[in-house]
């Protein structure tokens, strides 16, 4: 049975690629630093017998005589919360998390696949993006801290595969969204969703002309086990993403009319700083190198997801009520 570790295994992204390695009859090691609003999304697959958690910060060595096979390095903050408040820890991570992940990807003589990101790019002036552009960063802008920090961790794992031969694999994800998502990470899908289900004003950012490719996370997670298991010795980077091209007016819109019942309005606020313009991935190499391209539509992933949000507030509503019970 393949031992597989996947790093920030407890988050958004990471708890579904472990579902699925499960599935495919891995032995999965999950580590992350156990912060609690994470807990939920692996707490039916901690009592699985094939499945153990690891309690580790990854900015530190990572002391393990576990022979791994496969490593996914997934460890690291990925929204605008983070990218505000947090910027060093989000550098420290990256950086320092890649650094470790090698090195014990050279102990075991794994293959590690390193999780980037279409930021990357920055705010690109070649629509749609292919995987040879070199981007462009504004490295003391607003997402600075993430952008560069990816950048930089795609130098380091291409240099440890020149100086070691230690087998890499690179890829650029794109907007990704789907139940288990954070409701307080600030990205756009969740914060629009929960704005329409609360009832509250949706806040769309300038004019709402710019644009996103949202992909399912399903169709994400197969990406990324295609990338680590193909056999071509194919390193990428290479893009992961739905080119699926939407305003996020229009996101706003569709998110309105799939919630029916909301009561809320759209209501255009001041244009965030360094928010790029355009963000569309061209796939043809992800075609080319795995037989990869995204099978889920936006409308019926965000279903999905509404569902799942619709949980959250109405746990996130029974427990309020409990505290004003309880401090009557």
């Amino acid at each position: 049975m393949k031992k597989v570790l996947v790093t920030g295994g407890a988050g958004f992204v990471g708890s579904h690629l472990c579902r699925r390695l499960l599935r495919d009859r891995c032995r999965i090691f999950c580590m992350d630093k156990g912060e609690s609003r994470h807990r939920g999304n692996i707490s039916k697959l901690i009592k699985d017998n094939y499945f153990t958690y690891i309690n580790h910060d990854v900015t530190s060595p990572i002391l393990s005589n576990i022979e791994f096979e496969q490593i996914y390095n997934l460890a690291c903050p990925a929204s605008p919360i983070h990218y505000q408040n947090t910027p060093v820890d989000i550098i420290r991570t990256s950086i320092y998390g890649a650094f470790h992940v090698l090195d014990l990807a050279k102990k075991c003589n794994a293959t590690v696949l390193q999780a980037s990101t279409s930021e990357v790019y920055g705010a690109p002036d070649m629509h749609p993006q292919t995987e040879d552009y070199w981007g462009r960063v504004n490295p003391i802008g607003e997402r600075g801290c993430y952008e560069e920090s990816k950048r930089c961790t795609e130098a380091l794992f291409h240099s440890y595969f020149k100086q070691y031969g230690t087998d890499v694999r690179i890829v650029r994800i794109f907007n990704t969204y789907g139940p288990g998502m954070s409701p307080s990470d600030g990205r756009v899908v969740s914060s629009l969703i929960l704005q329409a289900l609360k009832g509250e004003d949706i806040h769309v950012y300038g004019d709402g002309s710019q644009t996103r490719s949202f992909q399912h996370v399903d169709d994400l997670v197969e990406g990324m086990v295609r990338m680590m298991n193909n056999t071509q010795k194919f390193i990428g980077p290479v893009n992961i993403g739905n080119p699926g091209e939407y305003t996020i007016l229009e996101l706003a819109e569709m998110i309105l009319r799939l919630t029916k019942e909301s009561k809320s309005k759209i209501v255009f606020k001041e244009v965030l700083k360094d928010d790029p313009q355009q963000r569309k991935p061209d796939i043809s190499l992800a075609k080319e190198k795995l037989g990869w391209e995204p099978k889920i539509p936006l409308e019926e992933g965000l279903k999905k997801t509404i569902e799942y949000f619709q949980s959250v507030v109405y746990m996130q509503g029974k427990k309020s009520a409990h505290l004003v019970k309880k401090k009557i």
